[in-house]
């Protein structure tokens, strides 16, 4: 697995801008239930709108899947190759702090869903993205994109090679002006 260098700027005395934090990111998460995965958080935000005066370090204290409440973090999570074995034997279901959010009879031992928006890209190998059905299942490679909104998923590195990608994730709701109990978990369609 990698370290990853972060570089925070910022604003001296003057108003002009300076390098504030130039460290490798220290913020990361490995699980024993979830062998080969690592995930590593570079910035988090606690509300909205994001401030960029605020303090230099915001990753702090422990991780979790979702981003804070009416917030945002950007990670990166790195997918060593898995087989099918890997994931059969974990037993205890826990998708990296996101254990209440996990769907019961899911496809995959790590399937799980987060009331946020997220965006992901993936920097290096391949990855299958699998949906709560096969046909929404997809294979993705350097640069593919995808949109989760708060969608039941799963990553499953079925490749040879390590995966990367980089994920944004803002607290989310269904739709703004849903009534207050159907403005999280799956939208009722």
């Amino acid at each position: 697995m990698r370290e990853f260098r972060r570089i925070v700027t910022g604003h001296d005395a003057n108003g002009t801008a300076i390098v504030e934090s130039d460290q490798i990111a220290t913020h990361v998460l490995e699980r024993p239930n979830r062998p080969g995965v690592r995930l590593t958080n570079f910035w988090m935000s606690d509300g909205g709108p994001a401030e960029y005066d605020g303090p230099t370090e915001t990753c702090l204290g422990e991780i979790t899947l979702p981003p804070p409440p009416q917030g945002s973090v950007f990670r990166c999570v790195e997918f060593l190759p898995e087989s099918q074995n890997d994931i059969i034997d974990l037993g205890e279901k826990y998708a990296m702090g996101a254990g209440a959010e996990m769907p019961e009879n899911a496809r995959h031992p790590f399937m799980h869903r987060t009331d946020s928006l997220d965006y992901a890209v993936v920097l290096s190998g391949e990855i299958t993205m699998l949906l709560d059905d096969e046909t929404g299942d997809r294979v993705l490679r350097p640069g593919d994109v995808v949109i989760q909104r708060g969608t039941n998923h799963a990553w499953a590195n079925r490749g040879d090679e390590p995966c990367v990608m980089m994920f944004v994730m803002l607290d989310g709701v269904t739709q703004r002006d849903a009534p207050l109990g159907e403005q999280t978990g799956i939208p009722r369609r």
